[in-house]
């Protein structure tokens, strides 16, 4: 990676952010450079993180600019950097610049067919992912999803999600995370507690899902229970009739506590889904206030628009030495190797390990 002293030091800010607590936020910005209006904005009122998205990932060079810019606002802490890298539809940093990756849902179906290839393909495609974020200085992956790919399932779950059945989904989201973490990186599972049976996107409208709780114990629940020792884990803007039948599960204290704390036995850092969503209704500094009442440890906004984005700082409270003790610890669960492979090499590896599979079963 280049190492030019003057170009760091042309992107640094004035005034870096000190002595303050962050808000449970992770917030989006909005371009390839910070403006004077979101410097000023984390210095106010700083972060938990920041996610990063297509727009703000352009080059290599102008990504590692933007890093240090960020890194440099917040001296008393590694501020955690959040992106989205799962393959397939949803990769932020994207060719020719980085390599591309195969979606979930192919991992998922080699297992069917060959149980080994499946699982070495799993290693390498999460070696990829982490190889790709390492050599930009990104700390944690919103992947792998843990959702179940069933007969209704929205589009826009499909093949981010390795299958429809519960048990291969928790085999390889097992050997994803581990990998993940091994490598340096801090995985994200998601959407809890299950976004398989939702049959319209919630990006535009909420999901409702009327399956009794007795089937969503014995199979939606199953991967994420299977991974409840994440680091991380991100909640979804789907109602569950059988759980809550008035809030989505972001939302839902019933839910986040009840079921996910409580049945799923997830202990770690809680994000909710992005609250800029049109599954959502209310001012974002109502559905952030919500998501945090409901048991979030983080809220997420993505849009990178500074008003919204300030209205959600400013509705949450400081963060407690509890939490940042929790969010420490969350993120120290990656161990970063001395060495790590090149993320084409990688790329390349997990390619040949598909077609060979394909070749010697078409």
């Amino acid at each position: 990676m280049p190492d030019d002293s003057r170009r760091r030091r042309r992107v640094l800010p004035r005034r870096p952010v000190s002595g303050r607590r962050f808000r449970p936020a992770v917030v989006g910005v909005a371009g390839a450079t910070l403006s004077a209006e979101e410097r000023a904005l984390f210095r106010e009122l700083p972060p938990a993180g920041v996610i990063l998205f297509a727009r703000n990932c352009l080059e290599p060079e102008q990504l590692e600019e933007l890093v240090v810019e960020l890194r440099a606002l917040f001296p008393d802490r590694r501020l955690p950097l959040f992106v989205d890298q799962e393959g397939g539809r949803v990769q932020r940093l994207r060719p020719p610049h980085w390599p591309a990756l195969p979606a979930a849902g192919t991992i998922g179906r080699l297992f069917d067919r060959d149980p080994r290839r499946g699982r070495q393909a799993a290693r390498l495609y999460a070696r990829a992912i982490a190889a790709t974020l390492a050599a930009a200085d990104l700390d944690v992956v919103c992947a792998p999803v843990l959702d179940l790919h069933l007969a209704e399932t929205t589009a826009a779950i499909g093949d981010r999600s390795f299958g429809g059945d519960p048990h291969r989904v928790a085999a390889l989201g097992r050997i994803v995370c581990d990998t993940l973490l091994s490598c340096g990186i801090v995985p994200v599972i998601k959407h809890l507690p299950g976004h398989g049976r939702a049959r319209c996107d919630s990006h535009l409208e909420l999901p409702r899902v009327d399956a009794r709780a007795d089937l969503l114990e014995a199979s939606d629940f199953v991967p994420f229970r299977a991974c409840r020792d994440a680091p991380f884990a991100m909640t979804c803007h789907c109602l569950f009739e059988a759980l809550d039948s008035r809030h989505p599960a972001s939302l839902s204290a019933p839910i986040v506590r009840g079921v996910v704390r409580g049945r799923l036995g997830f202990c770690g850092i809680l994000l909710s889904d992005d609250l800029g969503m049109g599954a959502l209704v209310g001012s974002p500094k109502d559905r952030a206030r919500a998501a945090w009442a409901a048991g979030s440890d983080l809220v997420l906004w993505c849009d990178g628009d500074v008003g919204r984005t300030a209205e959600v700082l400013a509705a949450l409270p400081e963060a407690d030495t509890a939490l940042e003790a929790r969010l420490a610890a969350a993120l120290a669960a990656a161990r970063r190797p001395e060495t790590i492979a090149e993320p084409r090499d990688l790329a390349r590896q997990l390619a040949d390990t598909i077609s060979a599979a394909d070749a010697r079963d078409p």
